[in-house]
Order: C-alpha cells, then sequence, then structure tokens
C-alpha cells in the first residue's frame, strides 16, 4: 500500500483529502505545517506528499525545497495543492521540484486524475 503524506494547515482539507485517498488505497499521515511534514519525512519517506503553499512554521516552498535536499527527498511524488493559482507561483513549484499542481476546491475526480498523471494509481 502507498503512503501519502497530507500537509495542509487546515484541518479539514486534511481529513476531506485523507478520506478521498483512502479510498483510492493509499496509506495517510498528517502534517499541519512544513517543519512537521519535514520531520515525518525524516523518520518514513512518503510515495506521495499532497501539499500545501500558505502555512505557519514552514510554508509549502521551502519545504519543498528541503525535502529535496534530503537523503530520498528525490523520490515522493510532490503534488501542490493551494489556492495560489498564477504562474509565478506554478512555475516556481515545478522549478523546485513539485511534480504536479492542483486548486482547491479540489474533490475526489481531480486528485484521481492527478496521482493518475505522475504515476500513482
Amino acid at each position: 500500500m502507498k503512503q501519502c503524506l497530507v500537509v495542509d494547515d487546515s484541518r479539514v482539507i486534511r481529513k476531506v483529502a485523507r478520506r478521498i485517498l483512502e479510498d483510492m488505497e493509499f496509506k495517510c499521515t498528517e502534517a499541519e505545517d512544513g517543519a512537521q511534514a519535514l520531520t515525518q519525512c525524516r523518520a518514513d519517506m512518503p510515495d506521495a506528499i499532497l501539499l500545501d503553499w500558505n502555512m505557519p512554521v514552514m510554508n509549502g516552498i521551502d519545504f519543498l525545497r528541503a525535502l529535496r535536499l534530503e537523503s530520498g527527498g528525490d523520490q515522493p511524488i510532490v503534488v501542490f495543492c493551494t489556492t495560489e493559482n498564477d504562474m509565478g507561483h506554478i512555475t516556481e513549484a515545478l522549478r523546485a521540484g513539485a511534480n504536479e499542481y492542483i486548486m482547491k476546491p479540489f474533490d475526489s475526480d481531480i486528485i484521481n486524475a492527478k496521482f493518475a498523471e505522475v504515476g500513482l494509481v
């Protein structure tokens, strides 16, 4: 079973994403900011990360840059899931190592399609 780390400061978003991902047969863990997510990745690197941009402590883009420098940090498929929808943010995310980009709000069809595009399902 593949593992996905859901990183978002909104408990509601984490729960909705978790429900969708578990229906897709992912084992899910959660983090409420990038610093917490980095600690979890160091302990157990997931197969996939669904990542918000705007969070306290450490935002998504800083987390992604730090993750990609970690041992094994090049392995997880990272899908940004955020309200940041301008081309500047999307380009910055892809250059930092994101594999795909989802706009909020999302639903199961969107997550399924993006995860399929990057080979996770």
